[in-house]
């Protein structure tokens, strides 16, 4: 192995470990996490691009069944999903931020690290970014029943716009990786793959640390709405991953179940900041930044659910 590729190797090997000090240097750098705020969108076309670059085209759109499958898998995710706990919310009185907050993350497509998170748990990366791409792509049109279920979540057409925005960049972040693996890595040997790993463990945990600019105030100052937020986090994400991963178990091909159970907990709700009214985004912001924390310790307190089926 190259000189050049051993970071990136060892930083593979300790990917989970590197997500960890990510959030750890979120928390405890706000100001440095406010820095980098302006850049997220920058940096999630980056790692993008290394999840595009680490599938590869073939892997990535798979074959005619499996997007029909995708297809259906997104539909459910962002309209049937959201659409359930509007009603529920509804019925049992709950209107608050929090509530918000976990109806957005259900209507929001799937993160753009959820390729990263898989390749994490030592699965396939492919499906998850096949439902990145699927699920972005629908996102015009499947927000429009979820707004207009509840008003006050803004403009629909706003959101259309937003996620016209990011499908953008999703194109042309993959475009370009697909080129490079079209033209350049055609067949990469497993040390280069290795570090194209590392190289996504890195990544991520530079983005989580500008997502994270509104917990670490929040420790100090909201303790108490601080930890209400991350309870409701968890249970959000840990719950539709569960749930989601043992229904897949009795109804989907194995190699499946890990990307799509990490693609149905983990969404992309900051895509909406762009686009919501200042009055709905705010009270939003503690909870997207406790979020961050079940999804990007994914591969460590679940890591279990998530082996390999060779490996169990």
């Amino acid at each position: 192995m190259s000189l050049l590729l051993r970071p990136f190797a060892a930083a593979a090997r300790y990917g989970r470990s590197i997500l960890v000090l990510g959030l750890a240097l979120g928390v405890a750098l706000p100001d440095l996490a406010l820095a980098m705020k302006p850049w997220i969108g920058e940096l999630v076309a980056g790692l993008l691009f290394i999840s595009a670059l680490r599938v590869g085209p073939r892997q990535a759109f798979g074959a005619l069944a499996d997007m029909r499958t995708s297809l259906g898998f997104a539909l459910a995710c962002q309209i049937v999903f959201p659409v359930a706990a509007i009603l529920a919310f509804a019925l049992a009185g709950w209107n608050s931020a929090l509530a918000t907050g976990l109806v957005l993350m259900m209507a929001a497509p799937p993160i753009s690290g959820s390729p990263n998170l898989t390749i994490l748990t030592g699965n396939d990366p492919a499906p998850a970014l096949r439902q990145l791409v699927i699920g972005t792509a629908m996102l015009p049109a499947t927000v429009i029943p979820v707004f207009w279920l509840a008003p006050g979540l803004g403009e629909a057409g706003e959101v259309v716009g937003a996620a016209a925005r990011l499908l953008l960049i999703i194109g042309g972040a993959a475009g370009a990786a697909f080129l490079i693996r079209g033209f350049v890595l055609k067949n990469p040997s497993p040390e280069i793959m290795g570090a194209i790993d590392g190289l996504s463990a890195i990544a991520m945990a530079i983005v989580v640390i500008g997502l994270m600019s509104a917990v670490g105030p929040a420790i100090r100052y909201q303790p108490d709405a601080l930890l209400l937020a991350l309870a409701v986090a968890f249970a959000g994400n840990f719950g539709l991953q569960i749930a989601m991963a043992i229904v897949l178990r009795r109804h989907a091909p194995g190699d499946s179940v890990a990307p799509l159970a990490i693609v149905a907990g983990n969404r992309n709700i900051a895509l909406f900041l762009t686009a919501l009214p200042a009055a709905v985004s705010d009270p939003l912001l503690l909870f997207i930044g406790c979020y961050q924390i079940p999804m990007y310790l994914t591969p460590i307190l679940l890591g279990c659910l998530y082996k390999p089926t060779a490996a169990r």
